[in-house]
């Protein structure tokens, strides 16, 4: 069965020859990386043309414009439709030892598996007691349910684009794996988790965000688009949001369609946030 993999790259050279040689080393000869560079400078570059002959690696991109996700993610997803499993890993994460031989077999084994990924927060964000509704058995496997998996180190089987087609114009990935979700896919983290260390978190061991002034400097996107301003606030956000993945609801019914959003409406109406928990 194919794989491919799609890495995309933008100014981090540090980041990118970390993530590049734990991606090639930790994928196997079945499967291929694409990578898409985003217009970097020189250094970035340099760090992805060294890969141009990497026997794992079957394409190079550099593109003259600096795209973002949606477009090289969506130009993946319909250059390579012979793959049976589509992934995608970010030039700011290491994914395991593993990982994706892990996550094809648990595809191989469940049909209804949509897009499995790897757990990108710290084992200590992590309570069991709390997140043991959304760990199901399917065979020999277990998968913590979630509707969406963050957008890195993930595997989705080709069939997801078959039925729901690309990821829509001001879209994010999140919600197209909502929309998977509600065509009856299974998405979610796989259990015992493959963990993923995410450079961007100031506390992973790789991080480049050390200090007040590296997080000024290099302040992360997803950082810009939630307005986060300080270090300690970029730490509490991912403490928070791992929180928030091991008790949100595993019905996307509770999260898009019309009754979502009149019940969105009604809790901004009396100053509280949205937060549909897992049923019992």
């Amino acid at each position: 069965m194919k794989i491919r993999i799609l890495m995309i790259t933008y100014n981090r050279p540090s980041y990118t020859e970390l993530s590049l040689k734990t991606l090639c080393e930790n994928t196997p000869e079945t499967a291929k990386i694409v990578i898409w560079d985003n217009a970097s400078g020189e250094q970035t570059r340099a760090v992805v043309k060294k890969y141009e002959n990497h026997p794992r690696v079957d394409r190079i991109i550099f593109n003259s414009t600096n795209e973002k996700l949606r477009r090289p993610t969506n130009w993946f997803f319909e250059n390579y439709r012979e793959a049976d499993f589509l992934g995608k890993v970010d030039d700011d994460c290491l994914v395991p030892v593993g990982w994706c031989e892990t996550l094809q077999q648990a595809h191989r084994a469940i049909p209804e598996a949509g897009i499995l990924g790897c757990w990108h927060f710290l084992p200590e964000d992590f309570d069991e007691d709390k997140a043991r509704k959304k760990i199901f058995w399917y065979g020999e496997h277990r998968i913590m349910r979630n509707c969406w998996v963050g957008g890195s180190g993930y595997m989705m089987k080709k069939a997801v684009i078959d039925k729901i087609g690309l990821i829509r114009k001001g879209e994010s990935f999140t919600t197209f794996c909502l929309r998977a979700a509600s065509k009856g896919f299974i998405n979610g983290w796989y259990y015992p988790f493959l963990i993923q260390e995410h450079m961007d978190d100031p506390r992973a061991e790789h991080t480049g965000i050390k200090t007040k002034e590296d997080f000024k400097r290099q302040i992360p996107l997803t950082a810009t688009t939630f307005k986060i301003e300080s270090l300690d606030d970029w730490i509490q956000f991912h403490r928070d949001d791992a929180k928030r993945q091991q008790v949100y609801s595993i019905d996307p019914n509770d999260f898009i369609g019309v009754q979502a959003k009149i019940k969105r409406k009604l809790f901004r109406l009396f100053g509280r946030n949205y937060l549909p928990l897992i049923k019992a």
